[in-house]
Parts: structure tokens; C-alpha cells; sequence
């Protein structure tokens, strides 16, 4: 499932990343007509607090979701309401740029990491469009923890 986020809803266009979820965030000054092109050609469920936005994507026979909360767990759970969540994707898209992360040998990010982190972990995930490093730290059993919850 694809998603995108108009630009009120960043923080929620992360959490959708960390769930798994191949998640377009329209951070950039795009019109309604260009979100919807968007949602159009890249087959996305349309994310939006925007009324106008909105019933325009459901002229145009989009999959819209109108959010009606400006609370983030309440967000989540408008948008994942039916839709399962497959475990293995938790946490397989980068954060920042949505792409979907590779491993990397423990050897390949030394000196690119903290070193601390380094010695207390063996797995290791890099974005290779961006180039951020992840690994499971304590905000990892945080970010499942809150997923379990919702």
C-alpha cells in the first residue's frame, strides 16, 4: 500500500515510513491539482486534513483519507483502520526519503557511526539514496512498542 501525505501531515508520513509503508510526503509547495497527479499516476491512497483537497480527490476517483485529528496516534489509526501490518517492513523504508533501506557488513560503517554504537550492535541498514545508517537502538523497541499499541 502507497500513501500520500500533504504537507500538513510530515510527522505522520514518518510513522507511515516506519510501519513500512511507501509513504510520498508533499514537504515541497505543490498545488492540490499536482497532489493529486501524484496520488493519480503512483496509485496513492491520498492523505488530507484540506476539505477542498479532499473532495477533489474523490471527484477524480481517488482513494482519499480525510484525517480529522491533529493527534498523531489518532492519525495512525484513521489511516491503518483495516489495513494489516506486515511486521517484516517495520521499519525497511528510511525515514527521510522514503527509499528502501539495504544491510551493510558491520566493517562498512565503522568511523561513519558513533562508536559506541558501533560496539553494541552487529545489524546495520543504510539508505542507499541518502545514505543515513539505521540500526535497532532503544528508540527501535519504542517505535514496535508504540506500533503494538495502536
Amino acid at each position: 500500500m502507497n500513501f500520500l501525505c500533504d504537507r500538513m501531515f510530515g510527522t505522520l508520513a514518518k510513522w507511515l515510513r516506519i510501519c513500512g509503508f511507501d509513504t510520498f510526503y508533499a514537504n515541497a509547495e505543490l498545488t492540490d491539482g499536482e497532489l493529486l497527479e501524484i496520488a493519480k499516476n503512483e496509485n496513492r491512497k491520498l492523505i488530507t486534513m484540506d476539505k477542498e483537497l479532499f473532495w477533489n480527490g474523490k471527484r477524480e476517483n481517488l482513494n482519499v483519507i480525510k484525517i480529522t485529528s491533529t493527534e498523531l496516534d489518532e492519525q495512525l489509526r484513521q489511516v491503518l483502520q483495516g489495513i494489516s501490518l506486515n511486521n517484516a517492513l517495520v521499519l525497511s523504508r528510511c525515514l527521510l526519503c522514503n527509499s528502501s533501506l539495504d544491510s551493510i557488513k558491520k566493517d562498512e560503517v565503522k568511523g561513519k557511526i558513533h562508536p559506541k554504537v558501533f560496539e553494541q550492535h552487529e545489524t546495520f541498514w543504510y539508505c542507499p539514496r541518502c545514505n543515513k545508517i539505521y540500526w535497532r537502538g532503544t528508540h527501535y523497541t519504542d517505535m514496535l512498542k508504540k506500533i503494538d499499541e495502536l
